[in-house]
This record gives structure tokens, C-alpha cells and sequence, in this order.
């Protein structure tokens, strides 16, 4: 994901979470905000209940890359908070993707 393609900001990070609408899944839960610009951004959040920092970030790096390829199926004109759940910690790489492309299919 580029920079311009993430959303950074704290308040708004707790603003789609507490705000907007959700789905979810058994391995992730996706916040959707909509908005009037025409570029989508991008949000992942994981907890630290999760493990600690290196199966985090490990998490963390492969979401960001399934994202980068599945970012054309993604809806524009919105905000999108991706939120990892423990079940991840075991999931292969490619059954992570499935899960993260079904949800995908739901928003549309």
C-alpha cells in the first residue's frame, strides 16, 4: 500500500471503528466508511491479545499484501478499517486471502 493509500490518523482510525457499519467473518472484521473523495484508503488493526510483536507485524505484512493484490475489488469511494482476529495465527497464506476475498464479495 502507498501512503496516500493508508489511513493514519488516530481519530480517524476510532472514528470508522465506532461509527460506521461492519462485516465479518471468522478471520477478519472490515469497518466501511463512505466518503465523497474518489480514493479508497486502507486500515489494519490488530490487537495485542493477538501474540506479540513479531506474529503482529508478521500479520500485519501479509493483509497489507493480500490488500495490495486484491485492491481493484475493493469498492472506491470509501474508508476501510481490517481488523485481524486471533484465528489468523494459524492460517496458511492462501486460506488468509480466501477469507479476505469472500468478505470482499459480501460488500459489494
Amino acid at each position: 500500500m502507498k501512503k496516500h493509500e493508508v489511513v493514519k490518523s488516530k481519530i480517524e482510525f476510532n472514528d470508522i471503528i465506532k461509527t460506521c457499519p461492519f462485516q465479518k467473518n471468522t478471520s477478519y472484521v472490515i469497518y466501511i466508511r463512505k466518503k465523497k473523495e474518489v480514493k479508497k484508503r486502507f486500515g489494519i488493526a490488530i490487537s495485542k491479545k493477538v501474540g506479540n510483536a513479531v506474529v503482529r507485524n508478521r500479520l500485519k505484512r501479509r493483509v497489507r499484501a493480500i490488500v495490495d493484490e486484491l485492491k481493484i475489488n475493493f469498492p472506491n469511494n470509501r474508508d476501510y478499517i481490517i481488523m485481524i482476529k486471533k484465528s489468523c495465527v494459524e492460517l496458511s497464506f492462501t486460506k488468509m486471502k480466501n477469507d479476505l476475498e469472500c468478505l470482499i464479495k459480501e460488500i459489494q
